[in-house]
């Protein structure tokens, strides 16, 4: 009798690979640069690859999800006015205003680590910052920053177990945060904030309102990518200025360099591992046969250091072509919240450089790496000087 079953070429979920990601990333991409496996259906680890799947939006479907996704989840033609509705959330003229607000935020934290030895980055740095800045930004109350915390937590366990049952009751958890928070504004109606969440909840599309749960998903959707990839960003950033202290001076002395290292840093490793697409037909990859339904996962780390489009891709380089870099995706689904980022990181980096003494690792305290699906760092421990 014929086996039918797939053959797989690599288990994501090993533990070679879940102890040292991005080494196994780099060796794949080499080995074999579309691979299957049980977890993920197809893995696509080079950067022409990637490129060529999340740009094709006809090929390659965004709606992977048995859940209504608003606007990641969303094709053509339905994910255009929900794009159109998010982007004006994103203006340079938004940031400005947003700015003040998040330096405060940032030069509060920064002053908190100032001169103190064995500082756990991620606990009393990372993750405090983007939570803060994403309750301050979407105006929601201080009180929310704990349940978040614990829900973007649980959310990233169940994802990583698979647990499809967990992962429905934490995102219902979420959802009643949510409706609270918005009939909170309608029952305050003029009175009620001015921020993103009420404007979301008053706009419209196609003259129409908003379903209460597409604003849902939509700021559920923010959530989960502010929270986990603001803090992985922030620990990334900090564990290699902290292991190359001449670029960390430089950058002290002349922060206008500080966007240009920080895109550069987080190509070397990314905060965001990976993104998910359906094939809508058969398609060949690297002659490898992708079938109609398939699941086809991008490794955005992998494709940021691959050596065909970025020369000695473990190096940091001033000069580089960042116009190739996929820190914040490509195609029709490129993060809308880019300028966000961008300013948060740049003004916490602005604020921390300057408030504090140079920092570096933490003697005999090693690092604990973040588990797939998320990047980065459990634990990063730093020792800062007194100023």
């Amino acid at each position: 009798m014929t086996d039918h079953r797939p053959t797989y070429d690599w288990d994501p979920r090993s533990d070679k690979v879940l102890d040292n990601p991005v080494a196994s990333f780099d060796d794949m991409r080499q080995r074999c640069p579309v691979a299957r496996s049980e977890y993920m259906g197809w893995s696509v680890f080079r950067h022409d690859d990637v490129l060529a799947v999340v740009t094709d939006h006809d090929t390659f479907s965004n709606q992977v999800s048995q859940h209504r996704s608003v606007p990641n989840g969303l094709d053509q033609p339905e994910h255009t006015p929900y794009r159109t509705l998010i982007e004006p959330f994103f203006t340079d003229q938004r940031m400005a205003l947003f700015e003040p607000e998040c330096r405060d935020i940032a030069a509060e934290l920064a002053r908190a680590i100032a001169g103190r030895k064995q500082v756990d980055i991620v606990t009393e740095l990372a993750e405090p910052f983007a939570l803060q800045i994403q309750c301050a930004f979407l105006g929601w109350p201080d009180s929310l920053q704990e349940p978040l915390r614990e829900w973007a937590h649980e959310n990233h366990e169940a994802t990583l177990a698979g647990d499809r049952e967990a992962m429905a009751e934490i995102a219902q958890r979420f959802s009643r945060y949510i409706h609270e928070l918005l009939e909170t504004r309608r029952e305050q109606g003029d009175w009620a904030p001015e921020d993103p969440t009420t404007d979301i909840m008053r706009s419209t599309i196609d003259g129409q309102p908003i379903p209460e749960e597409d604003i849902v998903s939509i700021l559920r959707n923010w959530t989960v990518g502010e929270i986990g990839t603001i803090a992985a960003s922030v620990g990334l950033l900090l564990k290699f200025l902290a292991e190359h202290p001449e670029l960390q001076a430089k950058l002290r002395d002349d922060v206008d360099k500080i966007p240009e290292a920080v895109d550069e840093i987080l190509r070397i490793h990314g905060p965001l591992v990976t993104n998910r697409r359906k094939a809508t037909c058969p398609i060949t990859l690297q002659g490898r046969q992708i079938e109609t339904g398939d699941r086809v996962t991008v490794n955005w780390v992998s494709a940021n250091r691959d050596e065909r489009v970025f020369a000695q891709p473990d190096q940091f380089r001033w000069g580089r072509d960042q116009s190739q870099n996929l820190l914040y995706g490509a195609g029709l689904h490129v993060c809308p919240g880019a300028p966000l980022a961008r300013l948060e990181l740049r003004v916490l980096m602005e604020e921390l450089l300057q408030i504090s003494g140079a920092f570096a690792p933490t003697p005999d305290k090693a690092p604990v790496n973040a588990y797939y699906p998320a990047s980065g760092y459990q634990h990063l421990w730093l020792d800062f000087d007194a100023t």
